[in-house]
């Protein structure tokens, strides 16, 4: 318990030292994975919309790979792309690999069909008169279209952070394409499990409680989105 009580106050006077080692790892994890949601919200939520729109063959098959795909175990996905990426792979030829770019691929491969699956639940939960009333009111098919996506906002948004706080909290997956490497491709969850490894509690006290405040700052952002989508 002592330990645990220093190892705290080591790793909070660490946080408001402003540590160079600690605010690059946590600045670069925070790139990563900000690039890594982007990317992920691109391609999902047009996906998403599509599939909530329309009616088109293969549509059930599609909603049932998104839905398998947000349960994919991390490791696997990152044994993946590690096979594709490296210098026998597919895109080896690229010198992806143990590079930031890596990691932002297997972190996007792990967001968007949680994007895509919540966004599509969202569209479909939105009351069929909406779409009938704009078409009524003399709406295009794409501005009727528009105008659901709209009123499935809060649902979207809420898809979309919940996208992120599985980005940000991943770490089998860029362990195995990051590489793990010191200033290059350490972010927060991989330096943790190194640190904790080597007993330097500190940095890993002090990155957990980063993180931590991070997953809290995303679930708190959550649940005001999902009120606010309830109230009005």
């Amino acid at each position: 318990m002592e330990t645990l009580f220093s190892g705290f106050t080591h790793a909070v006077r660490l946080i408001f030292s402003f540590d160079r080692e600690l605010y690059s790892i946590i600045f670069l994890s925070l790139k990563v994975s900000g690039s890594a949601l982007f990317l992920a919200t691109i391609i999902g939520l047009p996906i998403g919309s599509l599939i909530g729109l329309k009616r088109f063959l293969g549509r059930d098959f599609i909603i049932s790979l998104l839905n398998t795909f947000m349960g994919l175990p991390p490791v696997v996905v990152g044994l993946v792309f590690y096979l594709i990426l490296s210098r026998s792979g597919p895109l080896g030829f690229m010198g992806l690999l143990y590079t930031p770019w890596a990691m932002v691929i297997v972190q996007t491969a792990l967001a968007m069909p949680i994007i895509a699956a919540l966004s599509h639940s969202s569209i479909i939960g939105v009351d069929d008169i909406v779409k009938k009333s704009a078409i009524t009111l003399g709406a295009t098919p794409l501005q009727a279209a528009i105008k659901v996506i709209a009123e499935a906002r809060y649902g979207i948004m809420a898809a979309i952070i919940a996208g992120l706080g599985r980005a940000i909290a991943e770490v089998g997956a860029i362990l195995i394409v990051g590489g793990n490497i010191a200033g290059y491709t350490r972010v927060m969850t991989t330096t943790i499990a190194l640190e904790t490894d080597k007993g330097n509690f500190e940095l890993a006290i002090a990155l957990g409680v980063v993180l931590i405040f991070i997953a809290l700052c995303i679930n708190v952002i959550l649940h005001w989105v999902q009120k606010k989508g309830i109230v009005k």
